[in-house]
């Protein structure tokens, strides 16, 4: 242990100063910290100006700090979106929780390795109806309730959507059947008067 201390010795001071740098940056943006989004915002900007100046400095940790900047800088116009809405989360892991889910749930129930191609073609309504039954219980009478013509409006969609994607197969599987059809169809149109 001795030895790879005495080997890294060198390396320790710049470890320190941009782990402190690093720490100072998840301080400032620590939600239980008091401060604006307008406050957070000047701090964070002061602390990455002093990391863009000072870490030139350094010799081997240059291109991290370097890069921590460039990704910070990268992610700034959303960054502080969290302190400025009240009850908006700071990350989105629930969400991706939430689809990681029914994604698991989709592939479970199919026996599928991938994405199934239904979740694409009717996630409108199955991906909202797998979150709505997983807060409670829905009765018959609350869905018998549900508006007829909303209905219609989201089957008629997703049978759109069906339809576009199973005419993109046909047009991939014979470009030249598919192409000359749509051609008689076409020609079959009466001309407008």
């Amino acid at each position: 242990m001795q030895r790879g201390l005495a080997a890294t010795a060198t390396l320790w001071p710049e470890i320190r100063t941009t782990f402190a740098w690093v720490h100072q940056a998840a301080t400032i943006l620590d939600e239980e910290q008091t401060g604006t989004a307008g406050q957070r915002r000047q701090r964070l900007a002061g602390l990455l100006g002093a990391m863009s100046n000072h870490g030139k400095q350094l010799e081997t940790l240059q291109p991290a700090v370097a890069h921590f900047v460039k990704v910070t800088r990268s992610y700034w116009l959303g960054l502080f979106h969290c302190y400025e809405v009240e009850d908006l989360p700071r990350t989105n892991n629930a969400l991706e929780q939430l689809f990681g889910a029914h994604r698991y749930h989709e592939r479970r129930a199919s026996g599928r390795k991938g994405a199934s191609p239904a979740l694409v073609l009717r996630g409108a309504a199955r991906v909202v109806a797998a979150v709505a039954t997983r807060e409670r219980d829905y009765t018959a009478k609350e869905l018998a309730e549900a508006k007829r013509e909303d209905w219609e409006q989201l089957r008629q969609e997703l049978e759109t959507r069906r339809e576009r994607r199973a005419e993109r197969t046909r047009f991939r599987r014979n470009p030249q059947v598919f192409l000359s059809q749509l051609e008689e169809k076409l020609i079959q149109l009466p001309l407008p008067t």
